[in-house]
């Protein structure tokens, strides 16, 4: 059962990564000419994993798959709305990492990859109004900032909930007698 509270965590990314209505705008806005090179952005992240030996496993059998379900993210960074439903969402992308065991350093290693592609783009497709790149690419840097931050508080809750998963199954003891026990030792 999910107990996180979206709201508070939604506040918390967006105060943690400077993701401010005028930066939700400012991705908005850019929607139009960014959206058309983000399939770019998918086959040359895709291609890069290709080329790193421990994330094979990971996308072998899967590729076409994993490619659509990270454009539609990609989309989703410059489509919004960036609310609770979203924050779900990247919340869901953590548990899900969790239970396919990929190791957490690939979600950061993958949002630097990601990063760059993504500064390219947005330098190409402005290429004669470089005055637009800087707050476009911080609006940019604190949209994946904040999924980010919410996966990694996903994948580092659903670990821990894994592990009493896991010694409630050796031991036998129920969860119930588990948050007995913890209760009594909380003070």
């Amino acid at each position: 059962m999910d107990e996180t509270d979206y709201p508070q965590l939604t506040r918390y990314a967006k105060a943690f990564t400077g993701l401010t209505p005028e930066k939700e705008a400012l991705l908005l806005a850019a929607a139009p000419v960014i959206k058309p090179g983000l399939p770019g952005v998918t086959e040359r992240f895709y291609s890069e994993l290709q080329r790193i030996d421990r994330t094979a496993p990971f996308i072998e059998g899967r590729l076409e798959q994993l490619k659509a379900t990270h454009l539609a993210w990609l989309e989703g960074l410059f489509s919004g709305p960036y609310d609770e439903a979203y924050t779900q969402a990247m919340y869901r992308v953590g548990q899900v990492h969790v239970k396919v065991h990929l190791p957490v350093e690939f979600m950061s290693g993958g949002m630097s990859l990601i990063g760059e592609e993504l500064i390219d783009l947005v330098c190409r497709v402005h290429a004669g109004e470089p005055h637009r790149w800087a707050p476009l690419l911080k609006a940019v840097n604190a949209v994946m900032g904040f999924s980010l931050l919410v996966m990694q508080q996903s994948y580092q809750s659903s670990s821990l909930t894994a592990e009493l998963d896991r010694f409630l199954a050796i031991t036998g003891m129920s969860r119930t007698l588990f948050n007995n026990l913890a209760g009594a030792y909380r003070n």
